[in-house]
């Protein structure tokens, strides 16, 4: 019996960002829409007519301010709570439709149709239609035989997605050839600025140019991964689903502060803040780490204020998810690296050196961790899993710390919240 031809489909969220703040706000349906980093930094998502309107990724929400006025753009600050939880929303109804998902970011996901009965566009459109009927989230769907292939077809569903409906299936190889000879090589999955540059020195401009390159040579010149584009790019898969993701190998907890801060106190209050969480993302994928980097900079755009950003790492005595015991390392690094004189705006917490328990071995010589620690975090992540993040905190972590993040254009928790759950009168 002969073996299925290999079918992923990639599944990736128009806009993301903006769709969820559209679907509780009908009325700004064909409103241009931008959504801005933590603190109202800059720019992190923008609808179709946002994008339409000239309005650039990155962009800081000041300097664009009257613009966005001037166009009737409307700016939300990011709600990361309701993001999460459309997320999930969106990747629940897909579990239920393919025999394999790797969710790969907030935004999208691979699925594994190979074998699957029927036509497969069908089935991306059948995808679509549920997600957007269910969540009020339009997705476009691009199906191949590699994950490269169908992140390839996903952007031709997007740029295209009049006249393909937001669904484009190019397992059939006129289909794949002729799509790869039109996009640009800086449209491939994993084809940066610089290797863009590069490639265009050996004359690779295009997909298909990428696709016909000898891959040794691709290897030699650049990288294995390079490599593994170009054969994927001609229809053999190289990269395997993931359906378990791997923890990761560094943890990162980053906030603008909501006000310039010139003391020590209220900057060890906000480094306590971000230990904390950055520990739950420790715990939540069951690792412990070795070593935390603390580092505090000022404001970046101001030519009037003096520049400084200094960072330390601090070695902790064993492997630990204990919050207490991180940030006690983290205030002790933050204590040596600050200095008086200047108007800090961000700190941030980096865990490094993350193991995974059971993956090595203690050293006779040195302390290891209390029993009693892990059972007081599986205590408070529990209540805190129970009762709402923050329930249960360090004593150092303030409840509404004057610090805190500028959200003044944050819409309400629709989904996360019950005191602001979406009423239809």
């Amino acid at each position: 019996m002969p073996q299925a031809e290999s079918a992923i489909a990639l599944i990736d969220c128009n806009s993301f960002y903006a769709s969820c703040e559209r679907v509780f706000r009908p009325d700004l349906l064909r409103t241009p829409i931008v959504v801005l980093s933590n603190n109202d930094g800059c720019v992190i998502a923008r609808s179709a007519e946002a994008k339409a309107l000239g309005i650039k990724m990155g962009e800081p929400y000041f300097q664009i301010r009257q613009k966005l006025r001037q166009h009737g753009i409307f700016a939300f600050s990011s709600n990361y709570a309701l993001y999460g939880d459309m997320s999930q929303r969106v990747m629940t109804i897909l579990e239920g439709m393919a025999p394999v998902l790797e969710v790969y970011s907030i935004d999208e996901a691979f699925a594994d149709l190979t074998g699957m009965p029927g036509s497969l566009e069908r089935l991306g459109r059948e995808m679509r239609a549920r997600v957007l009927r269910c969540t009020g989230i339009p997705v476009g769907v691009g199906i191949a035989q590699t994950k490269t292939l169908a992140k390839l077809a996903n952007r031709a569903a997007k740029l295209w997605q009049r006249q393909t409906g937001g669904v484009v299936d190019i397992r059939k190889p006129e289909k794949r050839n002729r799509l790869l000879q039109v996009m640009d090589v800086s449209e491939v999955w994993g084809i940066g600025r610089q290797m863009t540059a590069h490639l265009a020195d050996m004359n690779i401009r295009t997909a298909w140019d990428l696709a016909q390159a000898d891959a040794w040579t691709l290897r030699s010149k650049f990288s294995v991964v390079v490599e593994k584009t170009a054969r994927e790019l001609r229809g053999t898969s190289c990269l395997a689903l993931e359906e378990q993701v791997p923890p990761k190998q560094e943890i990162c907890c980053s906030r603008m502060f909501g006000k310039r801060l010139h003391e020590l106190p209220p900057i060890r209050e906000a480094v306590a803040s971000y230990t904390a969480r950055a520990c739950e993302k420790l715990r939540a994928q069951h690792s412990l780490c070795k070593k935390v980097r603390i580092s505090i900079r000022t404001g970046m755009f101001n030519p009037d204020e003096p520049k400084f950003t200094k960072g330390i790492i601090c070695e902790l005595p064993y492997p630990t998810d204990d919050t207490r015991l991180i940030t006690k390392a983290a205030s002790a690094g933050l204590e040596l690296i600050f200095r008086a004189g200047f108007a800090f705006s961000k700190a941030e917490i980096l865990l490094l050196d993350l193991r995974q328990r059971g993956e090595f071995t203690d050293d006779l010589f040195v302390a290891t961790p209390p029993m009693a620690a892990e059972r007081v975090m599986g205590v408070m992540d529990a209540i805190n899993a129970r009762w709402g993040r923050g329930t249960m905190r360090p004593a150092g972590v303030p409840a509404k710390p004057d610090w805190g993040m500028r959200r003044e254009m944050m819409s309400p928790s629709y989904t996360t919240r019950i005191d602001q759950l979406w009423t239809v009168t």
